[in-house]
Parts: C-alpha cells; structure tokens; sequence
C-alpha cells in the first residue's frame, strides 16, 4: 500500500485505489505497517510523535469514509493540519526537511513565466531529416505514427541485414512515450536521448542504446521474438534481458550509471564486471572508477518520474536543483555553495508550478530568499 499513500499524499490518488487504501486501513493491524512505512520513509520519531500519529490515523480514515469525490483536494482539505507532523505532503504546501520539522501551510502566488514540463521531443530520422513531436503536431510515415503525446512504430518483419537508425531526444522540460517495433515501451525523462532501429532483424539481439539521460524499459519477452534477446547499450554498460521491467539513469553531468530492476532478470556489464540483479536491486556504476556497487532500493521512488511525481529520499538540494532543472528547463544557481549540502525528503507533484516548489524551500529557512531572472533561480541565504 505504499504507493497509494503516496498517491492520497499527492492528490493523485483514484476511487478506486481509494476504497482500497480505506479497506486496508480498515484493520487495526495495518496501523503498525502505516506506522513504519511513515518512521522509515520520513525519519520521523514515532516514540515523541505517537499522539500525533494515532491523532493523523484517525482523521485519515474519517476523511476517507466522508470524502465521495473521485479525488481529494487536499489544499482544501483541513486533513493535514493534524496529519502534517507525521505525512510529508510537499504538493499540498507542506514540507519537511532532515533534523528540522517546521511545516508551513501557504497559499502560492505565482510571478513567473517557466512552463512546467509537457510531452514534447525530437525525432531525427537516418537521413538527418529532424522532426519536432509535441501536442498539436501529428506526425505519420509508412511505419510509423505520432499523435505528439507518444510514437509508435509498426512491425514490419524486417530480413534486411543493414538496420536503420532513428533518435528521440527529449529536451529539458520534456518527456516522451515510445513503442519500437518489437512491442517495447519505454518512457523518455527530461534530456535524454535513445538510439534505436527502426525495425529488428529476425535472429539477431534487439540492441538499443542510451545514449544519456534516464528510461524506463518495459521489453517485449524474447519468447514473443523467437528467443530473440534484447540489450541497452549505454557508456561503456551492457544491460541484457529476456523480457522484463527496469529503470536506467545515466546523465551526462553525474558521474554514475544507475540500473534499477524492477522485475524480471537482467544482466548488467561492463569491460570489468558482469552482475545479475534481481527485482528490487539496483546496480550502480562509477563512469571514472568503472567500480560497480550493488544495492537494494525502494523501486516505487526510483521509478516515481514516470508517474509524474518527484521522490526525493535524503537528497541534497544540488541533486535536487538538477532534477528540477531539467524539468522546467532552468538553472540554478547558489548564492552561498553550503546550501547546497541541505538534506531533504518527500514526494512533490510534477505538476507543480516551480515557484511553489521554490515557496516550498524557503518556508524551511534554510534559504532566506529566491530570485527568478528568466530561467536562472537564485537561492540566497
């Protein structure tokens, strides 16, 4: 039930996974799980916030067996007035911050004009032809067919033996649905870019390549393509799967690879190393070291993009800058560098207009102000 908590935390939540959630926290032995989800993913200390946690509980499933909407506005909801010790709820106007718990409640006046992001992408054909795919632009070749939202290309059985290549490249402020020939989904974050052919040749491996960026690959099982394997090509990392679900994250500004499995097998090498994962682990590679850790995570945040939400978990207000950053199309800037290292934690909507977000932030007093000058954000102690 951890992501319909989530979910009823960011407005995002539908009537059905509503009931679900009420007939979950129908019974008394699920409080303890709420209990500990809530100690582990907000850091919170149950023993000095007990009251406040049996008080939220309660005014949880009042609002639930009350509310017949199909979704709860909790902006308008006096719900979390109590709840906000013990829920992180960014979207709604709270925020929370590692070893400081203030809460603001506020409403937000916007005076700015950066755009939050939409569908929106680049296709470059082999012949070097570019061709711009957002709302309103629809787009249709002999194999393949874009309503702006998503492209998707058609199988026609190829035997050729030369392949030909397409790109997508999604710019800042932007993300995008694919489904190549073989029936594989794969969902395109802010600034990244995929190599793929247009087509498969029956027999061969399905290779596509990350060329940087971030992506979530749901693969046609081999056993649909006569056993015909599927690969990710990305830096100098091989990720090799019979049919399966992960997440891979390889910017060009950081410095590691990040490979998520979500289920499935998968396979993840380099010149140095070759790792299997299994579902809930997650592989990370150093691009400088070429050293490669293996973790396990909380896939429902790693993946939480794709959902439309921002989940940060102990994230630093740099990390987060760029995160924010590519998704509005801004930069940032710190007017003091120690800011920077500032801890935080919680689940925002992409939805938002960035300068809740930036409203967000500052309530914590941890930065005593903002400066919007077109797409530059400064933050200032």
């Amino acid at each position: 039930m951890k992501s319909h908590i989530t979910k009823l935390l960011t407005n995002t939540i539908t009537e059905k996974e509503l009931v679900e959630l009420k007939d979950w926290l129908g019974n008394p032995k699920n409080q303890s799980k709420l209990e500990a989800y809530i100690s582990d993913y907000h850091d919170l200390n149950l023993a000095t916030l007990k009251n406040n946690i049996d008080d939220a509980y309660n005014k949880v499933l009042t609002q639930i067996e009350n509310d017949d909407s199909k979704t709860i506005s909790f902006y308008r909801k006096s719900i979390f007035k109590y709840a906000a010790a013990v829920f992180l709820f960014l979207s709604a106007g709270y925020f929370f911050i590692k070893n400081k718990d203030r809460v603001t409640d506020s409403k937000v006046v916007i005076n700015n004009n950066i755009k939050i992001g939409t569908n929106k992408a680049v296709l470059t054909l082999e012949n070097g032809t570019s061709i711009e795919l957002e709302k309103g632009n629809d787009y249709i070749s002999e194999n393949v067919i874009s309503n702006g939202k998503e492209i998707v290309y058609k199988n026609t059985n190829n035997t050729k033996p030369e392949i030909a290549y397409n790109y997508l490249t999604i710019p800042r402020g932007g993300e995008y649905f694919i489904k190549l020939a073989d029936g594989t989904q794969i969902w395109l974050n802010s600034e990244s870019q995929l190599k793929y052919p247009v087509n498969f040749i029956k027999g061969e491996t399905r290779a596509v390549e990350l060329v940087y960026g971030e992506a979530y690959f749901d693969v046609s099982p081999s056993e649909n393509h006569n056993g015909d394997r599927f690969k990710v090509l990305n830096q100098g990392q091989e990720v090799e799967v019979l049919g399966t679900e992960f997440n891979i994250k390889a910017y060009k500004d950081e410095t590691y690879i990040y490979t998520t499995l979500i289920e499935g097998k998968v396979t993840v090498a380099n010149n140095q190393h070759k790792n299997f994962l299994n579902p809930g682990q997650q592989s990370i590679l150093n691009t400088n070291t070429k050293k490669v850790e293996i973790i396990q995570v909380d896939t429902y945040s790693e993946i939480a993009w794709k959902r439309g939400l921002f989940s940060f978990k102990n994230k630093n207000l740099k990390d987060i800058s760029k995160v924010l950053s590519r998704w509005y199309d801004v930069d940032f800037v710190f007017e003091d560098k120690s800011l920077e290292q500032i801890e935080f934690k919680g689940v925002l909507s992409k939805n938002q207009n960035i300068e809740e977000i930036l409203i967000l932030i500052k309530n914590t007093n941890f930065i005593n102000a903002y400066d919007i000058n077109n797409t530059t954000i400064t933050l200032k102690n």
